[in-house]
């Protein structure tokens, strides 16, 4: 009886899958924090539950930051319009967002103007771009 109880705990164990927490966006970004900035993309991320896109930004004093860009869901930006083509590596973008609370360089996209001026968004429909 142990030895089958042994067993069926083992596979149990085996079998638990581990949840990663999903937060909601008050909790991670600062809505009073708003910012924009512009840089190159050196890095898309098509993956779930969250697309991301890297740009190293320069500052006023020439210092080169890599920014971690939050966007909605990869099947949410194809509704919206996005392919694998919207943001490519070596594209200079301008970014509207919203700052992380942890002061990490880390912000939720909500709109990236593209180097041809077109503006594409990551929480309302956009053009569906080629």
């Amino acid at each position: 009886m142990k030895a089958t109880i042994r067993l069926i705990s083992g596979l149990l164990l085996c079998c638990a899958v581990p949840v990663a927490a999903h937060h909601t966006f008050i909790a991670q970004y600062d809505p009073d924090q708003p910012v924009t900035m512009t840089g190159v993309v050196t890095r898309v991320e098509w993956t779930n539950p969250h697309a991301r896109f890297y740009i190293d930004v320069t500052d006023e004093n020439g210092a080169l930051t890599n920014w971690n860009l939050e966007l909605a869901s990869p099947n949410v930006l194809r509704r919206y319009g996005w392919t694998g083509k919207s943001l490519q590596p070596g594209d200079r973008v301008t970014v509207d967002g919203t700052l992380a609370r942890d002061g990490s360089k880390m912000a939720n996209a909500l709109s990236i103007t593209l180097p041809d001026g077109r503006k594409i968004f990551a929480r309302e429909a956009a053009p569906v771009l080629e």
